[in-house]
């Protein structure tokens, strides 16, 4: 138990953030999962659309110290390398409306 006023408010606080980081991490399993799936399928487009979505929230996640920003960089060159393999040009700009 939190002896303090402030400890207790930072238990509360570790709580809600620790739930918070769950999601986003879950998200990004979620989105890696389905990524490598249209990759050994070969689709060449929903692949790159896939990646797009992927890389943009590593990149959020990195931001806000979910993850270290050196995994989401090794994660994206990772799959950025399967991606050229695969054929298709990897983007992470969208494209013009």
């Amino acid at each position: 138990m939190p002896r303090t006023r402030s400890a207790a408010k930072q238990a509360r606080a570790s709580l809600h953030r620790q739930a918070h980081n769950r999601i986003v991490k879950s998200r990004l399993h979620t989105l890696e999962r389905k990524l490598l799936a249209l990759v050994e399928a070969k689709k060449a487009t929903e692949a790159s659309a896939a990646y797009r979505l992927f890389t943009s929230a590593l990149d959020k996640a990195a931001k806000v110290q979910v993850i270290h920003r050196n995994t989401a960089s090794r994660k994206k060159s990772r799959l950025a390398a399967r991606m050229k393999a695969l054929g298709t040009t990897v983007t992470t700009a969208r494209p013009a409306a």
